[in-house]
């Protein structure tokens, strides 16, 4: 996954080397969307991974944006659970659209709630595995090539210094070949952009990670009974914190929420458990939660397809929207809410979804 020693002294190389000096900007702290309450309708879609087309085209068979991408969704909630990173060529502009909507919602009186999935984490510490050619191209400019080439020189310079210093031998034309090779242009630029400084990342820094709409809460990976008594604000706090702190020491990686396979970015097991096992524990989760569903991305179902489990109690909504290579039979899908009718939207039909019972116990619904 994204915790070899490796990636960490690649990550840190990279980060010492090229961020710009001075300290971040404080991030803007926001009230967590975890008490929402809507008479309108929520629409939530999953993993989008740079299919901008794809992702465009659900948004408006969901008829929450016109032609030219402007929000006509009025009160409507549109919840994005994570990973708009990676694999594909267009996450760029998936995020400045879902920054453009997250400004437009709000003046019809809707809202726009985009969620922290793990290749987002991934991005901000320097797990690059998954990033796309056409990711870094998104980030080249007419200057690429000279920012590039002074980057090595700088760590050319560097590495031949340490060399000299600690007696070894430092193979020059080699490391440029290499270099070369492991960094195409634009990537220099990407990892600025979404350094704590940088425009990109500072939006994936304020990211909630768990959202909770008139008692049905959204994640990327899932809640497991190990962090479900953190509750929804208690999620949040913990993965903001630290993000806060990165980089982070590779001894206290696996320690962390955000990087747990049983944490909130990376967890299946609501989705790859039986539901006879899942059975035994999903009510305690979602009383902790005080929620009475939840609904999870992160691990795609192929064919492309949205799916409920325990009654419509876990709703997979992660329908391998990027398709091709990646995700064979993947399909754009969103999952509409409108009080207790819910529907599967695909771009060329619509299909209803079996909802849970309206109000669980140990869930106030106001």
């Amino acid at each position: 996954m994204l915790r070899t020693a490796v990636v960490w002294r690649v990550a840190a190389t990279f980060w010492t080397v090229i961020c710009l000096a001075g300290a971040a900007r404080p991030l803007r702290a926001e009230p967590w969307p975890c008490d929402v309450r809507t008479a309108d309708r929520i629409v939530a879609i999953g993993d989008v991974h740079g299919a901008y087309d794809q992702f465009t085209a659900l948004l408006r068979a969901a008829r929450l944006v016109d032609e030219r991408e402007r929000w006509i969704g009025g009160r409507a909630t549109l919840i994005q659970t994570g990973d708009v990173l990676d694999r594909g060529p267009d996450s760029r502009r998936v995020v400045d659209l879902l920054r453009k909507l997250e400004r437009e919602a709000p003046r019809r009186r809707g809202r726009v709630i985009a969620l922290l999935g793990n290749h987002e984490l991934m991005r901000l510490i320097g797990d690059w595995r998954y990033v796309s050619r056409g990711e870094y191209e998104a980030y080249r400019t007419s200057a690429s090539g000279d920012v590039r080439d002074r980057t090595l020189d700088r760590l050319v310079s560097h590495g031949a210094a340490r060399a000299k210093h600690e007696r070894t031998v430092f193979d020059a034309a080699a490391f440029r070949e290499q270099f070369e090779r492991d960094t195409p242009l634009g990537a220099l630029e990407m990892r600025l952009a979404f350094d704590a400084r940088g425009d990109h990342g500072q939006w994936v820094r304020t990211r909630p990670t768990v959202g909770r709409v008139n008692g049905l809460v959204f994640v990327h990976g899932g809640v497991s009974e190990s962090i479900a008594s953190l509750g929804c604000e208690g999620i949040n706090d913990i993965v903001r914190k630290e993000i806060a702190s990165l980089p982070w020491p590779p001894e206290q990686v696996t320690s962390l929420t955000a990087t747990s396979e049983t944490g909130p970015l990376w967890y299946r097991g609501l989705v790859l458990e039986p539901e006879a096992r899942l059975a035994q524990t999903i009510d305690g989760i979602l009383d902790r939660m005080r929620a009475r569903a939840i609904i999870v991305g992160h691990t795609a179902l192929l064919p492309g397809r949205i799916a409920t489990r325990l009654g419509g109690r876990v709703v997979q909504i992660d329908s391998g929207m990027l398709g091709g290579l990646f995700f064979p039979g993947g399909v754009p899908s969103a999952l509409e809410v409108a009080g207790d009718q819910w529907t599967a939207i695909y771009v060329d039909r619509r299909e209803p979804v079996p909802a849970p019972a309206l109000q669980p116990s140990g869930v106030a619904v106001r």
